[in-house]
């Protein structure tokens, strides 16, 4: 797909109160997600046989760097992503977080909130224990499996 195009569906999305749009030309797709937690539309090419991530011409490089820069995991019990979405402490600005650093846990306690396609889906514990780190920031994007807790 030509990169003008690309501008043009990106600055239509930019533009519209669409959250996504996927368009599909010969082989190759494309799929822009406009994300409220970051400023810049993410672009996926897609061809067959191999998939590339291409991020148009505009795009700060720099928005790629805190997932590049991973923290090293301590030792305990790391609770994953089970979806992908944006990560909340709590269940609304001004409210107290569902979980802090020190505080103790029991399985099945609420520990964040993933907002994920306009739904807040609650991400409970599986273990119990006392929370050693919380590895990332609120309402920062997360993948599926990414660790977000460290539970000792």
């Amino acid at each position: 797909m030509d990169l003008r195009k690309l501008k043009t569906l990106i600055d239509l999305v930019a533009e519209s109160d669409i959250a996504e749009l996927e368009v599909t030309e010969g082989e190759g797709k494309v799929r822009i997600v406009k994300s409220s937690a970051m400023p810049q539309n993410q672009v996926v090419m897609m061809q067959q046989p191999q998939h590339q991530q291409m991020m148009p011409a505009a795009a700060p490089v720099a928005a790629a760097a805190p997932v590049a820069a991973a923290p090293v995991v301590p030792d305990g019990h790391i609770v994953k992503s089970p979806m992908v979405g944006t990560f909340y402490r709590s269940s609304s600005p001004g409210a107290a977080p569902f979980a802090d650093i020190g505080k103790s846990v029991n399985a099945g306690d609420t520990l964040c909130i993933i907002e994920a396609m306009k739904l807040l889906n609650e991400i409970e514990s599986d273990f119990s224990g006392t929370i050693k780190q919380i590895l990332v920031e609120n309402g920062q994007p997360v993948e599926y499996g990414q660790p977000l807790f460290v539970i000792g």
